[in-house]
């Protein structure tokens, strides 16, 4: 139609034509908001059966949306989590395969083309608030400091310049009578007892207020309920009295120390109905309510991918993954295993459930296909897209079994031992490598991992220790202890 018109009109006339036909694409490409909790274990929410923690927005958003069953993390500790989320590639591809040391040199290289840098080149915002845990930091010597903006995020805050603090970070912002000053946060906006995870959030509704216009994505990277827990005093006085705090499971607690407490009256190491992981998890969930009112009230709920998961499965020190086995630090499912909820109203029925097993390496190729994104031609990727099982929650993808790869120089205080996995179908092997013992457990009928099968079927076991050991090879990596 354009070619009829005179010429000064035909190119006024395309040139609307152009930015409508923009708009209407761009209006089209989904907003992607995701939060992630630091160490909440698989059945912490009230969605995932839990009857003590209070969680009512993050289980409204699971009514609304997708709600996972086995979901994994790709390691059973921080740091690889979140380099194998931002590269959709196996910690043991990226070399981060353990917590990164405040010294440490082994950063996220800036060679990998991350999930962020190309979301920003196809048009979107980028924003990060919360943990990074990527790099080492000048402060303890390190040489070599890698930041969210070195990634492709093109706005940060609240993450750490000093250290990865613990619970210390939360309110009062004190560890041991001393003011730290661990995170990139130069003023209070939310008072003189402004609470970490409040302020996280608020900056989280501040950032989609700013970038309502175009399509954007925000990585809300909580630091809670990370130990030492340390929730808000009126929540955690509600969830004392709503009931009794078990055994604490440490006789020493700094935070009392310094209150000038004996052991831990208040709790922060309760072994079971811990007030203070309640509170902690309260918090995150508040957040959770602040952030899809503020995208309602703009009107870009239908079309916003909000996702909730966990870096890894909970600390078994102040909480119980029952009934999986173990917890953080370890490649049994309770340290393993994590929530993963995801809400999109434009796409997937609401009220849905899967058992298509998946881990973190997916989250990559999946937001890329939902945005109209191509991944870096150049880059391995070891995910695999699960926009189809979004869309259609029924359907089960066949794809590549799911590895695990961690080995260390000693065992993790927390328990971990050095060792590798491999979840294939409905079986998982357990490879130890400090003694070469096998562990085989068929998850549909045992999903505690209370039954090795190893002895019983060794026919299964050979074949997947096989597997385990090829797809070592084919990435290149050992059994030697890591870069940390």
């Amino acid at each position: 139609m354009c070619f009829r018109l005179a010429n000064s009109s035909w190119r006024w006339f395309c040139a609307l034509l152009a930015l409508a036909l923009a708009q209407t694409l761009q209006a089209k490409r989904p907003n992607i908001v995701f939060i992630l909790a630091d160490d909440l274990g698989w059945a912490e929410l009230g969605s995932y059966g839990n009857h003590f923690n209070e969680t009512p927005h993050l289980d409204r958003l699971a009514k609304r949306g997708l709600r996972f069953t086995q979901a994994y993390a790709s390691a059973p500790v921080c740091s690889p989590y979140r380099a194998a989320f931002l590269t959709g590639q196996y910690p043991a591809r990226v070399g981060i395969l353990d917590y990164l040391r405040p010294n440490s040199e082994n950063g996220l290289s800036t060679d990998h083309v991350t999930l962020p840098e190309r979301l920003r080149d196809s048009g979107y915002a980028t924003g990060m608030i919360g943990k990074w845990h990527l790099s080492g930091y000048r402060y303890h010597g390190a040489k070599r400091v890698v930041r969210p903006t070195d990634h492709g995020f093109d706005w940060n805050t609240g993450s750490e310049v000093k250290s990865v603090g613990n619970g210390a970070n939360f309110w009062p912002y004190m560890f041991r009578s001393q003011p730290i000053r661990w995170l990139d946060l130069p003023e209070q906006k939310l008072g003189q007892r402004e609470y970490l995870t409040d302020r996280l959030n608020h900056e989280a509704v501040q950032f989609i207020e700013r970038n309502q216009d175009r399509p954007f994505f925000l990585f809300l990277s909580h630091y809670a309920p990370h130990t030492i827990l340390n929730g808000k005093p009126q929540l955690v006085a509600k969830y004392r009295k709503k009931h009794p705090p078990g055994k604490s499971t440490r006789e020493r607690c700094y935070l009392c120390q310094d209150a000038a407490l004996a052991g831990d009256p208040q709790n922060h190491w309760a072994g079971d109905h811990n007030p203070h992981l309640a509170a902690m998890l309260e918090s995150i969930d508040d957040g959770v309510g602040q952030i899809t009112a503020k995208l309602k009230a703009l009107g870009l709920d239908e079309n916003t991918i909000v996702i909730f998961s966990s870096d890894n499965g909970g600390e078994r020190n102040v909480t119980s993954n029952a009934p999986l086995h173990g917890g953080k630090s370890q490649l049994y499912e309770g340290g393993i295993r994590v929530p993963l909820i995801i809400s999109w109203p434009a796409q997937i029925p609401a009220g849905s459930v899967s058992r298509q097993p998946t881990a973190n390496i997916d989250h990559y190729p999946t937001l890329l296909a939902a945005a109209g994104a191509k991944a870096d031609a150049q880059q391995k990727l070891d995910g695999t897209s699960l926009l189809r099982v979004w869309q259609k929650p029924d359907t089960q993808l066949k794809r590549e079994p799911l590895y695990w790869h961690y080995p260390l120089e000693k065992p993790h205080f927390l328990g971990g031992r050095s060792s590798g996995a491999i979840r294939d179908g409905d079986w998982k092997l357990i490879e130890n490598f400090t003694d070469n013992s096998l562990e085989l457990y068929h998850l549909a009928n045992d999903p505690g991992e209370k039954v090795n099968l190893a002895d019983q079927r060794l026919a299964k076991r050979t074949a997947m220790l096989d597997q385990l050991v090829n797809w070592r090879k084919t990435i290149g990596a050992t059994k030697d202890p890591p870069r940390r």
